[in-house]
């Protein structure tokens, strides 16, 4: 795509405002240029935070950005920040954020279309010469999906007090990097601090497919979220005796698979009976040393816990921390159940939500309200910026996944929303 150059910025009249189109096709041509950089097989991406990709697609962003007229920082975290102007610069800005990391094998749309519909909400205005009362400041937030550094939205917990930075820095990998190191070494490690500036934001709203079937089951266009449940991590390690898998009987085993095999099935069912809200997966186990023929000694998982009433969550957690001692007690296996996350669930700001359901409704878009299931960005900075999402249908709920879809239409209705919630907050009172 070529370089579009800022226009002259003219004041524009509310009710010329609420004329304004974002341009589709342009939205569309960026995300599937970004879906170019660490582009899969499948037609998904393989962007993961703080890899030679990610930095490839901060640098498209950042290109971009630049050529709207927008100035790019970037914090300690590896956040980036661009920011347009507005009439009044002594406002604080309405942030509009999201993330450009994706899963090993992710989809084309999951963060990246809430960061590029920002900078296509830039591109916008610019077309128009439309000034903003408050400034604007589109963010791309680094870590969001916690794949490859524990836990997920690390930067943005940062922003938000939730994690200090130095214990965010020493995060680490499979392989043993540091977070710290990694960012440094593909050049985003700022000097921004990575916390609400003096005067704060106005808002943060961030645009989201749903990762869920509701919309497209219903026939709903826009999702007005209005919260996001509560989520708990384990990192789970059950200790066995390696021991030759011919000669040793049954009774004399201590098969720490078998145990993990017990944890897993239970957590299932245990799921299934605090349904329909409840969920639990278990997406990392790991032998230690596995062979053939040797009983494994010791087995490492992880779970996920979630559900949207934090007292239910907290019973879900002593009945997780049960289980796993139950399937270790036959055999009087040693375990640990390390807690390395805990999210209460959120409500986002009724100012923000009311926003963006009347941006759906003037827009004349379907909407329902939503609870969010995964967690975002925006669950982070709800506790100390007013924040709200937009969530728009992908094709079977499908997330997480290199044949995540989203149409062309429905992206564009999300934009669209998003840039007349923008305009409603951006306006000063």
């Amino acid at each position: 795509m070529g370089a579009q150059a800022p226009r002259e910025r003219t004041p524009v009249s509310p009710t010329k405002a609420g004329n304004l189109r974002i341009d589709a096709q342009r939205y569309w041509d960026s995300l599937m240029e970004m879906a170019k950089i660490g582009a899969t097989p499948k037609g998904g991406c393989n962007r993961q935070t703080l890899t030679d990709l990610d930095r490839e697609g901060c640098d498209l962003f950042k290109r971009w950005c630049e050529a709207a007229g927008l100035t790019v920082t970037v914090d300690e975290m590896g956040n980036m920040m661009a920011l347009r102007p507005g009439r009044r610069p002594e406002l604080p800005p309405v942030a509009i954020g999201s993330h450009l990391d994706t899963q090993p094998t992710g989809g084309k749309f999951d963060g990246v279309a809430g960061v590029l519909a920002g900078l296509e909400i830039v591109r916008t205005l610019n077309d128009a010469g439309y000034e903003t009362d408050h400034p604007i400041l589109v963010v791309n937030w680094t870590n969001e999906e916690g794949t490859r550094f524990a836990p997920a939205m690390l930067s943005s917990g940062v922003f938000a007090g939730a994690f200090t930075k130095a214990w965010a820095y020493d995060r680490t990998d499979r392989e043993g990097k540091r977070f710290g190191d990694e960012l440094e070494r593909i050049g985003y490690k700022g000097t921004l601090a990575c916390a609400p500036p003096p005067g704060g934001w106005k808002a943060h709203l961030e645009l989201h497919i749903e990762q869920g079937p509701i919309l497209e089951a219903e026939g709903k266009t826009i999702g007005v979220v209005e919260g996001a449940q509560g989520i708990r991590w384990y990192d789970v390690a059950i200790t066995g005796k390696e021991s030759h898998a011919g000669s040793t009987p049954m009774p004399r085993r201590k098969d720490a698979l078998v145990a993990a095999a017990k944890v897993v099935a239970g957590l299932d069912a245990l799921a299934r009976d605090y349904g329909p809200h409840a969920v639990i997966t278990v997406g990392v186990l790991e032998i230690a040393k596995p062979s053939r023929n040797v009983v494994p000694g010791r087995v490492t998982f992880t779970i996920d816990l979630r559900h949207p009433d934090d007292a239910t969550l907290a019973e879900l957690d002593g009945k997780v921390r049960g289980l796993v001692a139950e399937a270790c007690a036959r055999d009087g296996l040693p375990h640990t159940v390390d807690p390395i996350w805990h999210f209460p669930s959120v409500r986002f700001d009724p100012t923000c939500v009311a926003a963006v359901r009347e941006a759906a409704e003037a827009s004349g878009f379907s909407w329902r309200p939503m609870i969010s299931g995964p967690g975002h960005d925006s669950c982070y900075t709800a506790r100390v910026v007013p924040t709200a999402m937009i969530f728009v249908p992908c094709r079977d709920g499908l997330s997480h996944n290199e044949e995540e879809w989203a149409e062309p239409e429905h992206l564009a209705a999300g934009c669209q929303v998003l840039l007349q919630a923008v305009l409603r907050l951006a306006r000063a009172e």
